[in-house]
Order: C-alpha cells, then structure tokens, then sequence
C-alpha cells in the first residue's frame, strides 16, 4: 500500500475535477431516466479522458512545461496562434468563474442533507450562509497548501467520494446481468441524446488537460517516471469513471420524478434505504462539489500565467489572484441564489468549440519531436486520439446546436 501511495502524483486532481456536482446531477438522471442503459456513455468517457489526459500528463514530464506555456510558444501562423490563446482564455478563465457558482452550490446542496435549508434575510437579500462555509474551506485550502498538499487533501477527498458513492450503490442491490449489458451494449434510448452528450462532456474536461500538464513536473523529474505517472493518470480515470457509474447505478433504483441536483438522489434513497444512504449521498456530494470548487480556480491560474509565461509558484500575485477571483464568484453568486445564466451559456459555448479544438492542437503538439523527442504518439495512440477528437467534434456539434435552437 506504501508502494502504491508513493506512485500517486496529480492523478487524484483529474478525478477531482472532472466528479462535480454537475457530473453527478447528470449521472443522477440518467439513471431515473433510463436505468442502467446509458453506462457504455460512461465508459466511452473514461477512455476518451484516458487518453487524452495521458498525452497531456506525458508533454509535461517530457517537456517540462505545461500545455498553456506550449501554446503559446509555438511557432506557427501568428493568426491561427493567437486564436487559439484567445480561446483558451475565454472557455477556461470565463467558463469556469461561470461554473464556479455551481461547484460552491453544489458542496452546498450536499452540506444541507445534514443541516436542511438555511435562509437568512441581509439588506432586503436573500442569504444562504452554507455555500459560504464551503467557499471559505476552499479557500483556506487553496491559500495554505503547497502543491504536495493540495494532492494529498484532493486524494482524500476522492477517497472520501469513492467511499460513500460506491457504498451506495452496494447498498441498492444492483442488478448484476443488467448492469453489464449497460456496460457494453450500445443502444440510445430515445430522447436519450442530450444526457449522452452531457455524461461525455463532464469527464473529458478541458481545463484538466492544461491542470495536469502543469502539475506532473512537479511530482516527477525524469523521463524515467513516465511508467509511474501513466499509473497514476490511469488509476485515477478509471477511479473517477467507477464514482460516477455508483452514482447512475444508486439512481437506477430509485423513483425520482424530476431530477435538478444530486441532491434529489440523496432525498430519495431516504424512504428506500434509510437515512444511512442519504447521508452517503450527501457526503459524496459536499466532497465533488468542494474538490471542483478547488481545481476550476487553481486550472484557471495555470493557464493564464502560462500563456504570459508568468511565474506558477503558489506565492505568485498573478496566480493568486486568478483564482482568488474566481472563487469569489462563485461565492458571492451562490451565496446569494444569483443564477448566472448568460455566463453559464456563453461557458457552455465556449467549452463547446473549445473541446475539439484543443484536442485536435494536443494530438498535434505531441506529435512534435522537436517537443516530445522519442515520446511522439504512437500510430496507435494517434488512432484513437483521433477517435476522441471525432467524439468531441460531435458533442460540440450537440451542444451547440441545442443553444441555438433554445
């Protein structure tokens, strides 16, 4: 066990990110709406995460710079170049303050399963104090931990979700046979598509890429570690995909007429399986909506100090004040039941051309040997990064096509 602690580097950071508490509103409804049907989406995802992550984890142990920093020292058309900076900056610094608000209220929603809803009246406005709590312990965390701690409290914290989310599902009894044919039988439901396309695009997160390039020269220094940070990025994937298909599997069984959070989930299982289960969920919940409160803002603050190749040192005022910002809006928009709508929107529109594009420079950039020397793509890695990348074009197509039409 020592062993395998010793292996564990910003791998727990990736599932952090990517099990928020929208990933889990998405996971509850597709199983109150089409039971065990849709887990191949889920395991579609984790191997498009996989892959993509590893590429990203591996060009920042070769490299020894993040993908932001790679970004914007390329030597290409100086059009195309600042193009994709711009839109680097728009979907990951605006679209997660714009997500942030959901991560806070999130952690929030799952707290209140212990404490029921507290309202308080300040100035003729409504205020709920329980997202603040969960601000201010983001904060703290950010503020006082060094990259070292961050890994262990984020690792603790998934362990923590891993823990009650799989309990859960025990707990419900799941259909065994089912619960396979879910796992590896592609059949779309009808009126099925949007959750598919959602469930895909809460784990094959964008700014993780920039996040974990960034962090992996911090725990490894040689080429020789790249066997142990493949392990790590693996295990914690495939961690992450388990957490989520607990919470669709927990849903399955249950009868939820209308699905808003994961917090309905932990409301329901009450009258089904006792308090004890509700407690888990709830548990579950404050621990993603918490760990993705804390990696949006630190993601945020990699990039924009990589591509102004400022310094990413936790003391840096830039880097502080990137993710000081940020968590500041989420706080003060969930604290007041504010509903970001515009932002949200323009976030998924922006995430939404962002996906692929990035995907598409990532296969590109790791197919460079002046970058990656003997490290390139394999001819097989590029098949299936290519295969992600028409994944990701079709669920930008999705996503886009569904703004427009609303």
């Amino acid at each position: 066990m020592r062993s395998i602690f010793k292996k564990i580097g910003p791998g727990p950071l990736v599932a952090a990110a990517f099990i928020g508490p929208g990933t889990i509103t998405l996971c509850t409804a597709a199983g109150a709406g089409f039971g065990y049907s849709l887990l191949w989406a889920l395991l579609l995802s984790v191997v498009a995460t996989v892959s993509l992550q590893e590429m990203a984890a591996r060009l920042g142990l070769i490299s020894r710079k993040d993908l932001a920093r790679v970004i914007a020292e390329l030597r290409s058309n100086l059009l195309i170049k600042w193009l994709v900076i711009c839109m680097v900056f728009s979907a990951i610094v605006i679209g997660n303050t714009a997500y942030e608000a959901g991560n806070i209220s999130g952690g929030a929603l799952g707290l209140e399963v212990f404490t029921g809803n507290i309202d308080m009246k300040f100035g003729g406005f409504a205020f709920n104090p329980i997202p603040l709590i969960t601000g201010i312990i983001a904060f703290i965390i950010l503020l006082k931990g060094s990259f070292k701690s961050l890994q262990y409290i984020l690792l603790g914290l998934v362990i923590l979700m891993s823990l009650s989310f799989v309990t859960t599902a025990v707990m419900t009894q799941p259909d065994l046979p089912g619960l396979v044919n879910g796992l590896f039988t592609f059949y779309m439901p009808e009126n099925s598509i949007l959750i598919i396309v959602g469930l895909i695009g809460t784990t094959v997160v964008p700014y993780n890429l920039f996040l974990h390039s960034a962090l992996v020269s911090k725990k490894w220094k040689s080429e020789k570690d790249l066997g142990t940070c493949r392990f790590d990025t693996f295990l914690a994937v495939i961690l992450g995909g388990v957490v989520s298909m607990s919470v669709l599997i927990s849903s399955a069984s249950v009868d939820i007429d209308e699905v808003s959070s994961g917090a309905d989930l932990a409301l329901a299982l009450q009258p089904v399986f006792g308090y004890s289960a509700s407690y888990l969920m709830g548990l579950g919940l404050f621990a993603a909506g918490l760990t993705s409160a804390i990696t949006a803002p630190l993601a945020a603050a990699f990039v924009i100090t990589g591509l102004l190749g400022k310094s990413q040192n936790t003391d840096s005022a830039i880097y502080k004040g990137v993710w000081m910002c940020i968590l500041l809006f989420g706080v003060l928009v969930s604290t007041l039941n504010v509903k970001p709508i515009a932002l949200i929107v323009f976030a998924q529109v922006a995430n939404g051309i962002f996906l692929p594009l990035i995907a598409i420079v990532l296969i590109y950039i790791v197919n460079k040997k002046t970058i990656l020397g003997e490290h390139t793509n394999t001819p097989a890695q590029n098949a299936l990064g290519a295969l992600v990348f028409i994944i990701t074009l079709a669920l930008s197509y999705r996503i886009l096509s569904g703004i427009i039409n609303f």
